[in-house]
């Protein structure tokens, strides 16, 4: 399992910050930008963007520094052997945007937390914590980021968080100043499913939960996933899920464990 030396997240530098080690590391040193800044790379010193990665494995050489008034960067100093990270996809010493580097920031945020716990599954879930951004940097680096791919996440983690919002193609273009035709386009390039179909699949989600958690009438229900009709409600649920709301909701009551006998 990684063996974590140091871990920090929000680490902040002044503008005149340089890190030199022209013989590496005896460790791994992964690090996560959140602000521009330059790296050596191939004997070119160039800048790179925020929310940039690059994994450094031991001994090679390492020099990047600030390219702006302020650095900010999480970074950790590890031990491992484990395959996922010896042979892993991701570029040895060589910077590359992530697709949703605030998922990574928070996976950060968890492993400098872990880390100072004393507990029997700590290093476990370390473990655990270094699969899942391993996956996610492997992710980064087979993907082609669009220059409106981050406000396409947040757009998509609003859309996510508050279903039951009245959206319509043309809103969700407004929201990122774009056309709707071109929203369209890059929204299913990006996510593999057009925005509005992602808007159903994300109400009908909602639909199921308060279905099965709750005693909301499915008028109710309907509202508070963003239906004005309730036909039409009902129309797109059975056509997502096979059943009616009612023959749903019938269908997970009847699941329910029955109480223990002699209660």
């Amino acid at each position: 399992m990684p063996t974590i030396h140091y871990v920090e997240y929000d680490a902040a530098h002044t503008a005149n910050f340089v890190y030199s080690i022209p013989e590496g590391l005896e460790a791994w040193l992964l690090v996560l930008t959140q602000t521009p800044a330059q790296f050596e790379v191939n004997g070119e010193l160039k800048e790179y963007p925020a929310h940039s990665a690059v994994l450094y494995p031991p001994g090679h050489n390492i020099y990047y520094r600030a390219c702006a008034k302020k650095y900010v960067n999480d970074w950790v100093r590890f031990d491992a052997d484990e395959s996922y990270i010896t042979e892993s996809v991701v570029p040895i010493a060589k910077p590359f945007s992530l697709p949703d580097p605030g998922y990574c920031h928070q996976l950060f945020q968890l492993l400098t937390l872990e880390n100072s716990f004393q507990n029997d599954y700590r290093e476990l879930s370390i473990d655990y914590l270094f699969r899942i951004l391993f996956n996610k940097l492997s992710e980064a680096t087979q993907d082609k980021l669009t220059p409106q791919y981050y406000n396409l996440l947040e757009l998509r983690k609003t859309l996510y968080s508050n279903p039951g919002h009245p959206w319509t193609v043309s809103s969700m273009a407004e929201y990122l100043h774009i056309s709707a035709g071109y929203l369209q386009t890059i929204y299913k390039s990006t996510f593999g499913i057009s925005c509005m179909e992602d808007v159903i699949h994300c109400r009908i989600r909602l639909a199921k939960e308060k279905l099965g958690y709750g005693q909301h009438k499915i008028a109710e229900i309907a509202a508070l996933c963003g239906y004005a009709n309730v036909e039409h409600f009902c129309r797109q649920f059975r056509q997502l899920t096979g059943f009616s709301p009612r023959a749903y909701r019938e269908k997970l009551n009847s699941r329910e464990p029955q109480g223990r006998e002699g209660e």
